[in-house]
């Protein structure tokens, strides 16, 4: 099965300034829009994704005009000739500001092999529940679009390092695509050409053998990689494509530019790769949420729930992800009853204490999801809630920097 293929990557040519063409993924800093504001001055009136991209702390502004923008800037730089096509898996070095390197590939997944439903039996899983609200205005950002510049971080679950790490290993062979440093304390990024691209490709779509992943999980069933970063982006990309392939012949399907998706392969046992709980804020709950919380909640492991200067220890199953599940579905649950009640996500103990003060709320702290679980839930529960772990600081997530047609254009 050909989950994956060999990407025909965009990348912009001449003497476009890579560190002024790179920026961080749209998601980001959404509530500081000195960040974005400052980007822009960087940027200046060079060539930019920044141009190409609508951050989401803009949402409430008027997307119509800027969306329309957006598809002319696109045009605009294809009618300049700026992109060469790359047909190559590449491999990716990133350097983080704390000095550890992350590594992965970029490729293209079929559309085809993914789906973000609760549970389901798709090859390619996401990792969080896709809120259906947040997809329209992405879907209106890309239908038009005939570029895509993606900023989806995929999993693989790779103990021994077989895909990736090896293949870093061998990186004096190949030839360097890109070797700049990203703006905005983004670090520094390097790529590589991979040699022989369609041996790699054949050896990730042997993921999909039924027989290892029976040996790998225990069960039955379909799992090759989950979405780690960009599980709405996902989502949209696929959207499109189902609104574009009604009105194919089965042919015209098999290789239209719009069912494949950009994305980074990176392995969830990368030693970069931390991944840090999102606490819950609750504003308007008491002491009778407290109680509840105490009384319904079971397992073998413990928590900390606080209000009112008082902490609570609190019984959660062991595996961080049944936990980080059974506490979300409480949250919701109580609710549903109790309306007045407003739910942040907060990343940090120090700003869930100081919030809790603030606010006279009720915080709790979450459980850290554990890489070796993962999978595992996934393939056992599907997704995980809304907000379950970050990967990451900010300034760490994937910059957009690569393209790839999902339209023909001459």
């Amino acid at each position: 099965m050909n989950l994956v293929r060999v990407p025909k990557v965009l990348l912009p040519i001449g003497e476009i300034d890579y560190n002024k063409w790179a920026c961080i993924a749209c998601d980001q800093f959404s509530s500081e829009p000195e960040y974005w504001a400052e980007l822009a001055d960087k940027v200046g009136d060079s060539p930019s994704v920044l141009n190409l991209i609508l951050p989401e702390v803009y949402l409430n502004n008027d997307t119509n005009s800027a969306i329309k923008k957006i598809n002319n800037t696109m045009q605009k730089y294809i009618d300049s000739k700026i992109f060469k096509e790359l047909q190559s898996v590449i491999l990716v070095e990133r350097t983080l500001n704390n000095g550890k390197v992350r590594f992965g590939l970029i490729v293209e997944i079929d559309l085809e092999s993914y789906e973000y439903s609760d549970k389901n039996n798709a090859y390619i899983k996401a990792t969080e529940k896709t809120v259906t609200s947040r997809l329209p205005a992405r879907i209106e950002i890309r239908k038009n679009a005939p570029i895509e510049f993606p900023h989806i971080m995929m999993l693989i679950d790779d103990k021994n390092g077989e895909f990736i790490q090896k293949l870093y290993e061998q990186r004096d062979k190949f030839e360097i695509v890109y070797d700049f440093d990203l703006n905005m304390n983004g670090g520094h990024l390097k790529g590589f050409k991979v040699a022989d691209s369609d041996k790699l490709v054949q050896k990730l779509n042997g993921l999909t053998d039924n027989s290892l992943i029976k040996q790998k999980y225990n069960q039955d069933g379909n799992i090759a990689f989950i979405v780690g970063d960009g599980n709405h982006s996902l989502a949209t990309a696929k959207e499109c494509w189902n609104l574009i392939k009604h009105n194919l012949t089965e042919e015209e399907r098999i290789n239209h530019p719009a069912r494949y998706s950009l994305v980074e392969l990176v392995n969830i046992y990368d030693d970069s790769l931390e991944f840090e709980p999102i606490h819950r804020l609750l504003i308007g709950a008491d002491n009778d949420f407290i109680k509840s919380f105490c009384e319904e909640m079971s397992g073998s492991s413990q928590i900390k729930a606080i209000f009112n200067g008082e902490t609570y220890s609190v019984n959660v199953p062991s595996n961080p992800s049944d936990a980080i599940k059974d506490i979300q579905d409480f949250i919701d649950s109580y609710k549903t009853k109790h309306q007045n009640i407003v739910e942040d996500y907060i990343h940090g103990d120090n700003s869930l204490i100081e919030l809790t003060k603030r606010h006279n709320a009720v915080g709790i702290f979450m459980p850290t999801i554990s890489k070796d679980g993962l999978f595992d839930y996934c393939f056992r529960r599907g997704a995980l809630p809304r907000k379950s772990f970050s990967m990451g600081n900010a300034e760490d997530k994937r910059y957009y920097l690569e393209g790839k047609k999902i339209k023909a254009w001459s």
